[in-house]
């Protein structure tokens, strides 16, 4: 998955063609590691319709503070530039395949 910064973010995000799922980690976040190889294999199951990114948040709090991150993991849907769903706390494979679903719809 690819990482992105405040110096990224609009071009990897906002102006994708593709619908893009950030998913705002720290890397001290028990849980974000617990969800990270079950979001690598649902990623690549929805490669080429949605697009997944992390943002470390620690590294880019005025990102997490415009998206108002108040826990992490945090996962933010965006489409065309507007942000979307948010799915806050550890997700499960079922719950993250709901998400790319509605993400690639």
């Amino acid at each position: 998955m690819q990482r992105v910064d405040v110096a990224s973010f609009e071009q990897e995000v906002l102006k994708s063609d593709l619908p893009v799922v950030v998913d705002f980690y720290a890397d001290w976040c028990g849980p974000c590691k617990r969800m990270e190889p079950v979001l690598e294999k649902v990623s690549q199951a929805y490669g080429g319709k949605v697009k997944v990114v992390k943002l470390n948040s620690d590294e880019n709090q005025d990102l997490s503070l415009k998206y108002q991150v108040r826990g992490l993991p945090t996962l933010i849907l965006f489409r065309a530039g507007e942000e979307g769903d948010l799915k806050l706390g550890f997700q499960n494979e079922q719950d993250l395949n709901k998400l790319m679903t509605t993400a690639s719809a």
